[in-house]
């Protein structure tokens, strides 16, 4: 059954129906195309980066980063366990291993465990190739600190941006940092293309590789020749131009997941044992809000609260269940796995509410108005709220 309030859904309108026509009745149907050009010149400008290339899917610019980067078969990889699968299917698809590091209190990445585990991968001579924090529901990972550690140990620093879009963090905007960096605009991201995804680099020798490799590694020459294996991994010029009306709207779609997060603001401030997951920065972009619920004070579990919430037409979502708990990483060796619980708290008690440019403000302040519902019930004193 289709809820009422959904999670986050796509916000289209005029604009991308005129840039969706205007491809069509241009011809331009095939992968290549003027509107994916400007695309990608749009995603560098915003990025603040010298070069864009668009592909298919947020999990092929993840593994064609790491392709570039130079990770290779056999190779461990640093990320983080908080997140969603297609990080570590990446490093897997790289023919890499990942090892997960846990969050801080934020839910991005540790420095100090990464710290660690790349000390003890040196100290033990399997040094750890790559790192690749994520930029977990739009709020930007210290990417100066985790940066700098990497690179002490030289590991390449990658950057999962997917979640970011129009963000901004100590370092300037979501995936001007980095090596290379990952954008994706599936269907509810901030900005969609109903797929598809971009890999960011300020280097056109890296920049050219990524191309080659996403159009089947095919050779400059009039007959189909190939030096090796490559993918199909272009993103349509149909596609391309639905994402770069989505992106000149950006300002706008941030602003109304911007005013859901002040409503939520407020809920939190009223409500005792509701706080903000990864705390309130300005340059969030407010993709999703997600709640951390203390039930010793709510007298509510996530589960409770979000049964509650769907059984009025309202969809919630519990944060990312970490990697470390996924059977698909079950493989993954104990002495991989640099964890201190933090992800194991964050999963129990993080709730994702409805945060798309498609909720109205009546219907995010029904949403509050339920969960202080649902919290002054559960409160034996019903004083809770």
């Amino acid at each position: 059954m289709t809820p009422r309030i959904p999670l986050s859904v796509p916000s289209v309108g005029p604009r991308e129906r005129e840039l969706l026509l205007e491809a069509f009745d241009s011809g331009w149907i095939a992968p290549a195309g003027p509107q994916l050009d400007a695309f990608e010149r749009a995603l560098a400008e915003l990025t603040e980066r010298r070069r864009a290339i668009a592909v298919s899917s947020g999990t092929a610019a993840l593994h064609l980063a790491l392709l570039a980067a130079g990770v290779r078969p056999g190779d461990r990889v640093a990320i983080p366990t908080l997140t969603f699968i297609a990080t570590a299917a990446a490093v897997v698809h790289a023919g890499a291993s990942p090892v997960l590091i846990d969050s801080d209190a934020t839910g991005s990445m540790s420095p100090e465990l990464l710290e660690r585990a790349l000390a003890q991968a040196e100290g033990e001579g399997r040094p750890i190739a790559a790192i690749m924090p994520v930029d977990l529901y739009g709020k930007v990972a210290d990417h100066e600190r985790l940066g700098a550690i990497a690179a002490a140990h030289g590991a390449v620093h990658v950057v999962d941006a997917a979640e970011s879009l129009g963000a901004t963090g100590t370092g300037g905007a979501a995936g001007s940092q980095g090596l290379l960096s990952v954008l994706s605009f599936n269907g509810n991201k901030i900005a969609t293309a109903s797929s598809g995804g971009a890999v960011l680099t300020d280097v056109d020798a890296l920049a050219d590789r990524i191309r080659h490799l996403a159009t089947q590694a095919r050779q400059p020459v009039v007959h189909y020749e190939h030096l090796e294996i490559g993918f199909n991994y272009r993103l349509s010029n149909i596609l391309a131009a639905l994402g770069l009306a989505q992106v000149e709207r950006l300002e706008e779609l941030m602003g109304a997941r911007r005013a859901h997060r002040a409503r939520y603001r407020a809920l939190c401030a009223d409500v005792e044992g509701l706080e903000i997951l990864g705390g309130d920065d300005e340059g969030d972009n407010c993709w999703l809000t997600s709640l951390i619920v203390d039930p010793e004070a709510t007298g509510l579990s996530t589960t409770a609260l979000r049964e509650s919430l769907a059984s009025h037409g309202i969809e919630a979502r519990p944060v990312f269940a970490p990697m470390h708990v996924q059977p698909a990483l079950d493989s993954v060796p104990a002495a991989d796995r640099v964890l201190d619980g933090t992800a194991d708290r964050l999963y129990a008690t993080g709730l994702s509410l409805p945060s798309s440019p498609a909720s109205s403000p009546a219907d995010i302040d029904e949403v509050c108005m339920r969960i202080r519902t649902a919290v002054r019930t559960a409160a034996p004193t019903g004083d809770r709220a």
